[in-house]
């Protein structure tokens, strides 16, 4: 199964210090999901993970490995989608960011989890049919 990968997760990988060890659990996930063809992500991810590279020439090898990986496509039922929950959320006085909500739409609409650190992603997943992709390992 693909996971989505959000942007907290490409810049444990991405920085250029070494991850603490439970880091570095989720930077080995992120390379096996690599490996196995699995890792996705959306356009609005990638812009938050190259948006976050101030230098040119940094800024393009980023951006030509992240070249490898395929964006599952958003379509116009995705926003409307992530409004929904965004105010279903909110009722329940969950907040987020319009990103947020529109991984969390377009994930469900995949079925397709989402690996990330953002705590606010947990507290999505039990108002919304969201899965969390976990690390096999640790």
């Amino acid at each position: 199964m693909k996971a989505l990968v959000d942007t907290t997760i490409w810049s444990l990988a991405l920085r250029r210090k070494s991850p603490e060890s439970k880091e570095q659990i989720l930077v080995d996930e992120l390379s096996e999901l690599v490996k196995e063809l699995r890792a996705v992500l959306i356009g609005p991810i990638r812009q938050e993970v190259l948006s976050g590279i101030p230098d040119p020439a940094k800024f393009e090898v980023v951006r030509q490995h992240l070249a490898a990986f395929d964006d599952l496509p958003i379509v116009k039922a995705d926003y409307e989608e992530a409004a929904r929950v965004f105010n279903a959320c909110r009722k329940k006085s969950i907040q987020g960011s319009y990103v947020d909500f529109l991984i969390c739409a377009v994930a469900i609409r995949h079925s397709t989890p989402v690996f990330t650190t953002d705590n606010d992603f947990t507290n999505y997943a039990k108002l919304l049919d969201l899965e969390l992709h976990k690390p096999r390992k640790g």
